[in-house]
């Protein structure tokens, strides 16, 4: 290895520089921003995720509290990290203590995982109780930043550039996904190769899938309470390195995870998939008052973190982590705009999801306000205006549940369709007008600013709560293996069993459960937005009644690609679904047309000759408009609606009827006749394990109870 204490001049102006290790084949520049810092130190150490430590290099200080050394060399693969002096003084939110090793926040790599250390500790107390710093070395417990060379043959990879009316997202763990398969090569199972692998890309690609949606993939750490626990942190939602794909994820720890998450895009952009990165901006792994120092902390606490107003020392919780990242703050501000900015131009990812995404446009404040700060600075910003935008709309500060409230270049997730969804199938009463403003697009949320239908990401389950098969099989949370004594999860899934808790050998309640994940994903398909489906699902994937999996690193978690034949043709219905969405237009409007009003209890009785101009129109049983009595019906179980796209953009003219029915007894409703020449074709009907569809010779049709059945008119 070349001799580090080597230096050359920077290339560059510094201050134009992005944070982070910049590795070029004459030298490396080192850039920190620690404007409250008196003194950083660079240190060198031998390779291994915990190698001893070579040399110290103190650092340069610009006005702007930006810390800078240029080390000549070739020194990719090096192993870094960096001790930061200053003042100490928790009470006040001051945090410098030199020994306690930092990664540095822009690391592009880190050399292994990040776990809770009573050594991360900043502060002890004397026998008074008085507060001072720890002297103990924290650096034999935390994995050390790597310089990476960032070259990649990208072989002119080309990114899909979808539109979202276009869109289908499956949101999937790279590890979970993976880890079962046998037909991925051991080696790189649990891997971004192993979800970049054919025969993964061919069963997304064989989904309809379109943009794939990874749960965090930056580098984390492990909490205190799981470490206590014994447990991984499993989803990742605990970043500590905003610029470097989580190591775990690749096949080993020395770097290479930057190149081999890159082939992961490179290959999935090859198929046509997009993809987008849950990113975790809103808290960090460093934990709240009883955290340790791993970087931000150690760095600038009082910039990079929210603090009480009155009592510095103690950290404003908006997340439900112990502390909440503050981007009401330039320092912090312009790192997470670095990161994203990085992620998309160096790393070619498509899109991202936004977690607690309410958080980041709080105000110094605390108010929020999607008009300023974070959000206008993305708007502006010319790499990511052009992204696809996701948000998590809500967290769990004051006025934390905003959904409909960002901005217009924003998607959200929609949890009110979920809901809506979820009490639909499991069989209440009075759900006409909700459900139906649902699979209209949810034009009472966002047609006002205004927004698209696509602003909405429709969704049934995601990687928080039951999977689909559990949300028909249990109607109680099963989450004893995470050592909470089955406190932690949601208690309000809106679940059914069907007659048992859990699994059964009933044919007649394994049917009926088949025929109603069948219907809700039916709904989904249909729904106007954009439809996101959670790994595994289409596969009969279960959690054993677990909604709360993030510290299950195991086969209660992972996919298992080893089907029965009930779930075999199930995966062939979600295909079919898929397919049928993706074929016709009429599921897939970019407008809430006027005059016609999307919001069920406000929807304008069509007259009968309307019925093939209006883009939806609800239907009666009988055929006749729905009407404002039977819209607020509380025993009202069924909904029918009529959809209809005059063609031009998005593709030809076409007419569907969706039938909807979660009573006890069946349902007959008579088929419309629209205005030319054809007929009535069942495209899918959920009662039916085959997917073939069948001419109608009739105008009325029996809907079996708790089903969905889709009509396509054939010219």
């Amino acid at each position: 290895m070349t001799d580090p204490a080597r230096t050359s001049p920077a290339p560059t102006p510094q201050a134009a520089l992005p944070p982070g290790a910049l590795w070029t084949p004459d030298a490396t520049t080192f850039v920190l921003d620690a404007p409250r810092a008196t003194r950083v130190e660079l240190i060198f150490f031998e390779p291994g995720e915990r190698g001893a430590e070579q040399r110290r290099q103190d650092l340069e200080v610009s006005g702007e509290g930006r810390w800078t050394a240029v080390v000549g060399g070739a020194l990719a693969g090096q192993h870094y990290g960096y001790r930061v002096h200053g003042a100490f003084d928790p009470g006040a939110g001051h945090r410098c203590n030199p020994a306690k090793l930092l990664i540095d926040p822009a690391a592009r790599a880190i050399s292994g995982p990040v776990s809770w250390h009573p050594s991360l500790t900043d502060t002890v107390r004397r026998e008074d109780g008085t507060p001072i710093a720890s002297a103990e070395d924290s650096a034999p417990h935390l994995p050390r930043s790597i310089i990476v060379d960032p070259a990649f043959d990208w072989r002119g990879d080309q990114r899909p550039d979808r539109a979202w009316s276009d869109t289908v997202i499956y949101e999937c763990h790279v590890r979970g996904m993976t880890m079962q398969h046998p037909h991925v090569p051991e080696s790189e199972r649990g891997t971004y190769l192993g979800l970049a692998s054919e025969p993964v890309l061919d069963h997304l690609q064989g989904l309809g899938v379109t943009a794939v949606q990874l749960l965090p993939v930056h580098h984390m750490g492990v909490e205190h309470h799981l470490v206590d626990l014994g447990l991984p942190n499993y989803w990742g939602y605990s970043t500590i390195g905003f610029f470097a794909p989580d190591s775990r994820l690749a096949t080993g720890a020395d770097g290479r995870q930057v190149a081999e998450f890159k082939e992961m895009v490179r290959r999935c952009h090859a198929r046509g998939l997009e993809v987008y990165l849950d990113v975790v901006y809103n808290h960090t792994a460093e934990g709240g008052d009883r955290g340790g120092v791993m970087s931000f902390r150690g760095i600038d606490n009082a910039a990079f973190y929210r603090l009480g107003l009155e009592h510095a020392g103690h950290y404003i919780d908006f997340t439900g982590t112990g502390n909440t990242f503050d981007l009401s703050n330039p320092l912090t501000l312009e790192l997470v705009l670095d990161s994203l900015r990085y992620w998309a131009t160096e790393m070619h990812v498509d899109g991202f999801r936004f977690d607690l995404a309410v958080t980041l446009g709080r105000t110094a404040s605390g108010d929020f306000d999607p008009a300023t700060g974070f959000f206008e600075a993305v708007r502006h910003d010319p790499v990511l205006r052009g992204c696809k935008l996701i948000a998590e709309p809500w967290d769990l500060g004051p006025g934390g549940y905003r959904l409909g409230g960002f901005p217009l270049n924003w998607s959200e997730w929609n949890g009110a369709y979920r809901d809506s969804i979820r009490r639909f199938w499991q069989g209440a009463g009075g759900q006409a007008d909700e459900f139906a403003s649902r699979l209209a697009g949810s034009a009472d949320l966002f047609q006002a600013d205004p927004r698209p239908p696509q602003a909405s990401i429709n969704f049934i389950t995601c990687h928080d709560g039951f999977t689909l098969a559990d949300l028909v099989s249990y109607e109680r949370k099963h989450n004893e293996a995470n050592g909470e004594h089955n406190r932690d999860g949601t208690d309000q899934n809106w679940s059914r069993n069907w007659g048992v808790e859990g699994p059964t050998d009933e044919a007649h309640i394994r049917r009926l459960r088949d025929q109603v994940r069948r219907s809700m994903l039916l709904s989904l398909a249909c729904s106007q937005g954009v439809p996101m489906l959670a790994h595994g699902d289409e596969l009969g994937r279960t959690q054993q009644g677990n909604n709360n999996a993030y510290c299950q690193d195991g086969p209660l978690s992972w996919v298992n690609w080893e089907t029965s034949a009930e779930d075999q043709a199930f995966l062939e219905f979600v295909r079919r679904a898929m397919g049928v969405r993706g074929a016709n237009a009429v599921f897939r409007r970019t407008r809430f047309d006027p005059p016609h009003r999307h919001h069920a209890a406000e929807v304008e009785p069509a007259e009968p000759e309307a019925h093939d101009t209006m883009p939806l129109t609800w239907l009666r049983p009988d055929g006749s408009p729905m009407t404002e009595s039977e819209w607020q019906d509380p025993a009202g179980k069924a909904l029918v609606v009529l959809l209809h796209h005059e063609g031009g953009q998005g593709g030809d003219a076409a007419t569907a009827l969706l039938a909807l029915n979660n009573d006890d007894a069946p349902l007959t409703v008579k088929l419309p006749t629209p205005h030319e020449a054809g007929g009535w074709e069942e495209t899918l009907n959920a009662a039916r394990d085959t997917i073939e569809p069948m001419a109608v010779d009739r105008d009325e049709v029996e809907i079996p109870p708790h089903c969905a059945l889709l009509f396509t008119w054939r010219r």
